[in-house]
């Protein structure tokens, strides 16, 4: 004889135990890159990070991993996305001056941007960084971008480009300096329009050949 009781127990569905929530892991991602790009990895605790994204800890470390290794794939993500139009005009320009002009024009829009965080998630994201692996994976990112730029710039001169006596490192060096200080002074406040005074600025020290 099977009893009421019983009865209910069987039409009962049983409950999963410990399944974690579903979430899309992109948009959680972007979520994650957007709040250490406003405040910095240090700044950025995981409780601030399974807030925006929406998911609790033991789903942020299952699909991420620990805070550091969510930033290594949100600077992935930024280099992919943001902050690429910088890769793109060394790519697409015929020569290093029109690259770096059309590089401190974009940065300029870019950095002033109110769609997202100012600034450049790379050159400020390390901000009283305590982790050397942190710190090290954007000053490598950096250092990268760096040497690319100087590689184009050595490529015009080999090229009757630019003139022989072009001090490509530099020249190089001058650019990404300016470019790090557009971050620094979005940051601040600057405007679109200010960032690009300054980008006409800093094209008038390039040599023509």
């Amino acid at each position: 004889m099977v009893t009421g009781q019983e009865t209910n127990a069987q039409a009962r569905p049983s409950r999963s135990r410990g399944r974690p929530r579903s979430f899309d892991r992109t948009t959680a991602l972007e979520k994650a890159l957007t709040a250490f790009w406003r405040h910095g990895y240090e700044a950025t605790s995981v409780s601030d990070l399974t807030r925006v994204m929406g998911i609790g800890a033991p789903s942020l470390y299952a699909a991420f991993g620990d805070k550091r290794t969510l930033f290594e794939e949100v600077v992935e993500v930024y280099a992919g996305t943001h902050g690429a139009f910088a890769d793109r005009a060394l790519a697409e320009e015929p020569t290093a001056r029109t690259a770096v002009e059309r590089i401190l024009r974009e940065a300029a829009a870019r950095y002033a941007d109110p769609e997202h965080p100012y600034g450049c998630l790379v050159a400020h994201a390390a901000t009283n960084c305590t982790s050397p692996e942190v710190e090290g994976l954007l000053r490598d990112r950096r250092d990268a971008s760096l040497a690319a730029l100087e590689s184009r710039v050595l490529g015009d001169v080999a090229a009757g480009l630019l003139p022989a006596g072009t001090d490509a490192a530099a020249l190089a060096r001058h650019t990404t300096a300016v470019l790090h200080g557009m971050s620094q002074q979005a940051r601040d406040g600057a405007s679109q329009a200010q960032l690009r005074a300054l980008a006409e600025i800093a094209m008038v020290i390039w040599p023509r050949g």
